[in-house]
């Protein structure tokens, strides 16, 4: 395939950047996305120019880092990571359209990288358990309902990648937050700390300067793993409850 691809280019955060076409040919269908941006840097660096700059890691739908905005969608056009997208979405002599994700809680750092480090600050705040809960126990040992286990787990399959915020008009983090105080807040090992996980992570999220949730449905729709948005009642729900009893403290 034969492709004109227009790349955000950017030295640094303090950088205005701009868009940059570059063409490129001999593209398989059957590549990935990620294989497709190599052989584009391969052909930069022969020619002496700067690589383009972007993040990957597992490159295999698990960890999140190949955060890219193609065509209008985060991690583009199927609902899946950036990685796991191949070359036969498109068809030869499209135009792609590739920027980072526009969040001011997420400042690019160079080209298509962003620092995301806002999303590990609302973990730190409460996306953990800490108190003392004894030695890992058998599976079965603690009763858990099907149901609960399995929306808990569906929750704790977010993997952070960002896409909800980038999806999002308001640059909202609401739903990345609310799945990670539901992964835990339905679990019996969650159960102690739940009121305050609640209260600190919201309150991380909002100081990180994300927007607030208007309920359009944009990062449910582009979110890779398919995180639901009764998460985020579910989190609404558990900060009401917790400042009504910090109120009555």
């Amino acid at each position: 395939m034969k492709l004109t691809l227009k790349i955000w280019r950017q030295k640094n955060a303090s950088d205005k950047g701009g868009f940059v076409t570059y063409p490129i040919d001999g593209i398989s269908t059957d590549m990935s996305f990620l294989e497709m941006m190599d052989v584009l840097n391969e052909e930069l660096s022969a020619k002496g120019e700067d690589p383009v700059h972007f993040d990957h890691d597992c490159r295999e739908g698990i960890c999140g880092m190949c955060s890219l905005y193609i065509n209008g969608h985060p991690h583009g056009p199927k609902q899946t990571t950036t990685c796991q997208l191949h070359m036969r979405s498109f068809s030869d002599g499209d135009t792609i359209t590739i920027e980072p994700w526009r969040a001011a809680a997420f400042p690019v750092i160079k080209d298509l990288v962003v620092d995301r480090g806002s999303f590990d600050r609302i973990i730190q705040a409460g996306g953990y358990v800490s108190v003392n809960t004894g030695g890992v126990p058998d599976a079965n040992e603690i009763p858990i309902p099907k149901r609960i286990a399995d929306e808990a787990f569906d929750s704790a399959t977010c993997i952070g990648c960002g896409a909800c915020v980038a999806a999002c008009k308001n640059a909202s983090a609401m739903l990345f937050t609310s799945a990670k105080i539901s992964q835990l807040a339905m679990l019996p090992q969650g159960q102690v700390e739940r009121m305050t996980r609640a209260e600190k992570m919201v309150a991380q999220m909002d100081a990180e300067g994300f927007g607030a949730c208007t309920n359009t449905g944009a990062c449910e729709a582009e979110c890779p793993k398919g995180i639901s948005l009764t998460n985020i009642a579910r989190m609404n729900r558990e900060y009401f409850s917790a400042s009504v009893k910090s109120e009555n403290v």
